[in-house]
């Protein structure tokens, strides 16, 4: 009788299948994202040094997400601050149009670096190291560093009293650079984190005792009672540039200088510092409940991006799981092989890591961008799917062998069999499993915040980046995550009980 053979090792052969197959779905994808991105890689390229009028023409932007005032959302969920005014207004004045991405800063310059974006304005110091990738624009805006501690602590009021202990610097910031520059001085550690809000909490939560940052920044937040107090007056630092890839885009940083001189000449740049700068007040916080109703429309926005990339990811990896699922017994070599090597890689490494190439990775090796909601999607389906496939073997595999050989003995072909005789006990098996891979999937779109995926992760940052109230923020986030999935799962159960009797 003919029995399900075990999983053997692959041969050489499934491995040129295997390179293969992924590369036509990678460029598959790859075409797919690239329509969907406002400004395609070679599209860019076109506006050289031609001196053609820019009328018209659309341009991707990326920007940081937690630079207040540089870059954050207001209450509605509007992308502002200085950097996105004052690259609104040069838009304008110069008559094209800015497709803005906020991916945060080290995203940013990945999305740049790949020829995702056209520039990136993200209060970006202009340093000589950076000089040797980017191309800057005039400076827009002369920085500084200044220091701040929690707002209780009255032991360290410089940097003398910061010997032997830990302070906290954005990642890639003036602020990180003067840090460095001082702490063998003055004997400290320097801990960078990814953004403003972060860096705050780690000081008020005793981790750092300092944080180091630009003094704009620190301003607004402690105006918007982020629990810190300024204890140092400001240091001389660099200045911030729009920047573009060397040799490239060239047009667009001419326009960029001829605008923001526009702005100057006629006040409107420095009415734009005003709007954010001027205002140094403390602002009253509202309580929990008028956080969570001006939090809502935001939210919600970022659920349902939530829930659209979970069901697309969720039904891609369904295919995937069955289709190498069936590989995985099959008789076979190569196709067990194929399937072998295709789980082993997407269990085998982070997702955190997967993003990231899809995202950046793949358009350098392709040459095509793939747009955020594509790179997402591509991820945790092929994540999932690779977990399906091992859920879908286990399923089958559970099934007595005995249950095969009986159908088979009464004359009925292997498909037959397999369909008929096999698969439905399978089925029953594997439901909670994928039930389980269901919830797992939804709650991994979290991760894809690092690429600016405007689902509800991101938007909690987004909201705790301008209000600093990051506890209670992501309470808000959490209980969201809890009631969408203990509803779904109830769901899930119900229809498992309705169609496995």
């Amino acid at each position: 009788m003919l029995r399900i053979p075990p999983i053997r090792r692959r041969r050489g052969g499934a491995f040129a299948a295997l390179a293969a197959f992924f590369t036509v779905v990678f460029m598959a994808f790859g075409a797919v994202g690239a329509s969907a991105l406002s400004v395609p890689a070679p599209a860019a390229q076109e506006h050289g040094v031609q001196g053609a009028d820019l009328s018209g023409k659309k341009f991707a932007i990326a920007t940081d997400t937690t630079f207040a005032p540089f870059e954050f959302r207001d209450g509605s969920g509007e992308l502002v601050g200085i950097d996105m005014d004052l690259l609104r207004a040069i838009a304008k004045d110069q008559g094209f149009e800015a497709d803005i991405k906020s991916l945060g800063f080290d995203a940013a310059l990945q999305a740049l670096q790949s020829n995702q974006v056209a520039g990136v304005i993200a209060g970006m110091s202009i340093t000589d190291e950076r000089k040797n990738i980017f191309d800057f624009s005039d400076p827009y805006f002369d920085s500084g560093v200044q220091m701040a501690v929690a707002k209780n602590d009255d032991e360290i009021k410089s940097y003398t009293e910061l010997k032997g202990k830990t302070v906290t610097a954005k990642r890639g910031s003036e602020g990180e650079t003067f840090a460095n520059s001082i702490k063998d001085q003055y004997g400290f550690k320097v801990k960078a984190l990814a953004d403003s809000a972060t860096m705050y909490d780690d000081v008020k939560a005793g981790n750092s005792v300092a944080v180091f940052d630009d003094y704009p920044v620190l301003a607004y937040g402690v105006g918007q009672n982020n629990g810190l107090k300024i204890v140092t007056e400001k240091e001389q630092g660099s200045s911030y540039g729009f920047a573009v890839n060397k040799g490239q885009n060239q047009e667009l940083l001419q326009a960029f200088n001829k605008g923001l001189a526009n702005l100057k000449a006629n006040g409107e740049y420095q009415a734009i510092l005003d709007k954010y700068l001027a205002k140094t007040e403390a602002v009253e916080k509202g309580g929990f409940f008028q956080l969570v109703k001006d939090s809502f429309p935001s939210l919600m926005k970022g659920l349902w991006l939530t829930l659209v990339a979970t069901a697309l990811s969720l039904a891609i990896a369904l295919v995937l799981g069955i289709f190498f699922g069936f590989f995985k017994v099959s008789e076979s070599k190569i196709l067990r092989g194929v399937a072998t090597v295709y789980v082993a890689i997407f269990r085998g490494t982070p997702l955190l890591v997967q993003a990231f190439f899809f995202y950046f990775g793949l358009p350098q090796m392709t040459g095509q961008p793939i747009d955020v909601l594509t790179a997402g999607v591509i991820t945790l389906s092929l994540n999932a799917g690779a977990y399906m496939t091992e859920i879908v073997r286990g399923g089958i595999q559970s099934v007595d062998s005995g249950q095969l050989e009986a159908s088979r003995s009464l004359g009925l072909g292997y498909v037959t069999s397999m369909r008929r005789v096999v698969v439905p006990q399978a089925v029953k098996i594997m439901t909670p499993s994928f039930i389980n891979q269901f919830v797992i999937t939804l709650k991994d779109t979290s991760l894809l915040a690092v690429i600016g995926f405007a689902e509800l992760t991101y938007q909690g940052q987004q909201i705790y980046a301008s209000n600093f109230r990051t506890g209670e923020t992501l309470l808000i986030v959490a209980a969201l995550y809890f009631i969408v999935i203990t509803i779904l799962t109830q769901l899930s159960n119900v229809l498992d009980r309705k169609f496995n009797k």
